[in-house]
């Protein structure tokens, strides 16, 4: 049926162009969603100041419009190119495409903060480069925790935005000069979550409270992970070396 509209052809291409990151049209596509989402995260943070001139005001919201159009378009893209649409829709980044955009369409909500799910596209366009033996060394140990170093550094930074947003909604009435806006509750965010807590800034909310006992528990379990995965990949990296150098100095075994 989809032949119908577009052909075959034309629907690869367009195929190619959402899926394939490594192909031309791809990674020009990749890219510029990608710069998308660091806009609208940024535009997100931006719309938490108080007292907005009327132009940029305006500008935002034609921007989150826009931003939601798009993600809109591509999702159906997706599925119309997917050889199979049901997998595609019910798969992980799937799922994702439409939490994004399905309470827009069906509440007319606000829902800008769950952008920062399309962080996990980013992963797509992550390139390592071998120059010197230190660097190839860093690579083989990146190759060998990448996956776990990844879901990590994505579950912290979703923590990290998420706490921010939730602290300033929170605080900000019943404390305007601290959580001003939300670039001033990312600073309580990761002094919290490395369990710094430096003193200055500290909920008097219920709700504000609460979320600092949450962000807090998970913050005791994520500060040692990345140094634990690169040690322990580097030990591997020198076991392998000295396997290897053992091997090379024993003598081959005599011809009889």
């Amino acid at each position: 049926m989809r032949e119908r509209f577009v052909s075959a052809a034309a629907r690869e291409r367009l195929r190619v162009m959402l899926e394939e990151v490594e192909s031309p049209a791809g990674r020009r596509f990749a890219i510029f969603v990608q710069l998308l989402i660091f806009l609208s995260l940024i535009a997100v943070f931006i719309e938490t100041f108080r007292n907005l001139p009327r132009w940029l005001d305006v500008a935002l919201s034609a921007f989150e419009r826009m931003v939601i159009l798009i993600f809109t378009a591509e999702y159906l893209a997706r599925l119309f190119t997917a050889r199979r649409p049901l997998a595609y829709a019910f798969s992980f980044m799937g799922l994702v495409d439409l939490a994004v955009i399905a309470p827009f369409w069906l509440l007319g909500a606000d829902v800008r903060a769950l952008r920062a799910l399309l962080l996990l596209r980013l992963l797509k366009l992550l390139k390592l480069h071998r120059y010197t033996r230190p660097l190839r060394h860093f690579a083989t140990a990146w190759r060998l925790v990448r996956e776990d170093i990844i879901v990590f550094s994505v579950m912290v930074a979703l923590l990290l935005y998420l706490a921010a947003l939730g602290i300033w909604h929170f605080e900000h009435a019943a404390q305007p000069d601290k959580y001003a806006n939300a670039f001033d509750a990312l600073w309580w965010s990761v002094i919290t979550i490395t369990t710094v807590g430096y003193g200055d800034m500290y909920p008097v909310t219920v709700g504000g409270r609460i979320l600092t006992m949450l962000v807090v528990l998970i913050g005791l379990g994520l500060v040692a992970v990345p140094s634990g995965l690169l040690a322990s990949a580097f030990q591997e990296i020198r076991r392998r070396e000295t396997r290897r150098g053992r091997d090379e100095d024993d003598p081959p075994p005599e011809k009889s």
